[in-house]
């Protein structure tokens, strides 16, 4: 069981939770996850209904080449959506997918309660200062490169052993910042091949040994599409045997655009593991 400090609220994960994702963007890869402002409410709404813990807000896309905003772009895209979502469901949990230290600073002032950074800091280097200062949960995915490149040549002697031994500095780094408490993130698809994917799930349960919550972002991903040969639109059942398999890796978190699929899979993860 893990507790997270969030603004003096905990979120208690005794079980795997569902993170929804809410990408206030035109051009994140799963065309399905793309809403506009109009739509936030009742998306949020949607994701709470059918058992979402955490909603994940970004205004950028980081997939594969896309292309950077400023943290004023990217706040003009989020700052409504978190404003409308904090007032008409107070009590939900939001985070802010983000690499900008500005971004996170005026989000959470907004009423963000965690910040989720593709870059642990590596992008920004006065984020994890400005988290520690903030007091709020991060959470650091290992990326090897940036979005842009991330994808032309991802290369590991051993992968497994070298996201473990990034997470060591990591680690020792957003400890000596001042950050309480951390979440981790293997970074599925971000600089990775499909075998390297594979691979990482696989070994998953290794990061175990850094004792905080794990978070898995496998939803609709190219590993999932490419290797099936189908398109993102037809990956949810491929989406939901890699999270069940997460699970059984020591998944705290599951990062998904579609709430009700993942909130079952836990319901019946959680009902084999106590049998």
């Amino acid at each position: 069981m893990y507790t997270l400090n969030c603004k003096g609220r905990l979120l208690v994960l005794d079980k795997p939770v569902v993170m929804g994702i809410l990408n206030i963007t035109p051009d994140s890869f799963y065309s399905g996850s793309r809403i506009q402002q109009s739509e936030v409410l009742q998306k949020a709404r949607q994701m709470i209904n059918e058992g979402a813990t955490i909603l994940d807000i970004g205004g950028q896309s980081t997939r594969p080449g896309s292309a950077r905003l400023t943290a004023d772009e990217e706040l003009k895209r989020v700052l409504p959506a978190i404003e409308a979502i904090r007032k008409e469901f107070p009590s939900v949990f939001l985070s802010i997918d983000t690499f900008h230290a500005k971004v996170a600073k005026e989000t959470v002032a907004a009423g963000i309660d965690i910040v989720n950074d593709i870059s642990a800091g590596d992008m920004d280097t006065a984020m994890l200062s400005t988290v520690a200062a903030l007091k709020v949960p991060f959470i650091a995915m290992h990326m090897q490169g940036t979005p842009d490149t991330m994808q032309q040549n991802p290369n590991y002697e051993n992968i497994t052993k070298e996201v473990v031994d990034y997470f060591i500095q990591k680690t020792t780094a957003c400890k000596a910042a001042g950050i309480v408490d951390l979440i981790l993130d293997p970074g599925f698809g971000f600089g990775k091949t499909i075998s390297h994917n594979f691979q990482l799930l696989k070994s998953m349960e290794a990061l175990q040994i850094f004792n905080v919550p794990i978070l898995a972002g496998l939803s609709r991903k190219s590993t999932i599409w490419k290797t099936l040969e189908i398109t993102p639109e037809e990956a949810l059942n491929g989406t939901t045997v890699l999270n069940t398999i997460a699970l059984t890796k020591g998944a705290s978190i599951l990062r998904v655009h579609d709430v009700k699929e993942a909130v079952e899979a836990i319901t019946l993860y959680e009902a084999y593991s106590q049998a």
